[in-house]
């Protein structure tokens, strides 16, 4: 990995940790705004040490995005929402001049139930890759941070494409797969898009990830369609894979505008 999409500030010494915003965070909706994948990876971190040498571990990832989110230094934390020895809740925020992003996690206790494990789709094998849409392909940003392998898929069959981090989440601080996951999933909406982003915008105001086991690695698939409503409403809904299975789904809400 090179590169991080945060840098370590002196923290503010109130219970925030404070980060700078690096280029790598930067949206393809907007020079000063960012992307929503790196805020939910930074919440997710901060989230995952605090629930270190704990037996609880995350099944769900939910990001809210409360308002534009600046390419600027920022302002973190994570606190215990609601405790628990089997299931807990716990959450983090982000904040600019006022809270724009905050990532609550449902957190349950380990136990083995290897005897009864399933999945619902077979394992999802990665192909010949094809150039990803024009929106994105000279966006810049938070696409250097990534690589995106976009895969040919029968007509009318969901898109399909593979996500892997390219940089750090925080300076060269070590990173998990959750983390690494959280890097890329937002992106289902691009990968799932069924409108022209030449006559709309489809912004999502959240992406909420279930995960019946955790990933492994740092290749991750998410085979997405997105669904459009007759009054600017949208959902696009998104099977998640890493290399060796399914690992959960995700959903977004999306925005829906003419340009």
């Amino acid at each position: 990995m090179t590169g991080s999409f945060y840098r370590r500030l002196t923290d503010p010494g109130d219970g925030w940790q404070a980060f700078e915003s690096t280029d790598y965070t930067r949206s393809n909706w907007g020079p000063e705004l960012q992307h929503g994948s790196p805020p939910m990876a930074l919440l997710t971190k901060l989230i995952e040490e605090l629930a270190a040498g704990s037996n609880l571990r995350i099944g769900r990832l939910s990001l809210d995005i409360l308002g534009a989110v600046p390419v600027a230094p920022v302002r973190a934390r994570a606190w215990v929402e609601r405790p628990g020895s089997r299931v807990a809740m716990m959450s983090a925020e982000m904040r600019a001049e006022r809270v724009v992003a905050r990532v609550t996690a449902w957190l349950i206790a380990g136990s083995d139930t290897a005897d009864a494990a399933s999945d619902r789709y077979p394992p999802l094998r990665e192909g010949a890759s094809q150039p990803i849409p024009d929106l994105f392909a000279d966006a810049g940003g938070y696409f250097n941070a990534i690589h995106w392998r976009s895969q040919r898929v029968d007509d009318g069959a969901e898109a399909v494409s593979w996500f892997s981090a390219a940089a750090h989440i925080v300076d060269d601080e070590a990173t998990t797969a959750l983390q690494r996951l959280a890097a890329v999933v937002d992106c289902a909406n691009g990968v799932g898009k069924v409108l022209d982003p030449e006559e709309f915008a489809f912004m999502n105001t959240d992406t909420v990830v279930h995960l019946h086991r955790l990933p492994v690695g740092n290749d991750f698939g998410l085979r997405a369609r997105a669904s459009i409503g007759p009054d600017g409403t949208g959902v696009t809904t998104a099977e998640v894979f890493d290399t060796t299975g399914f690992i959960g789904t995700s959903a977004q809400t999306l925005l829906i505008q003419r340009r």
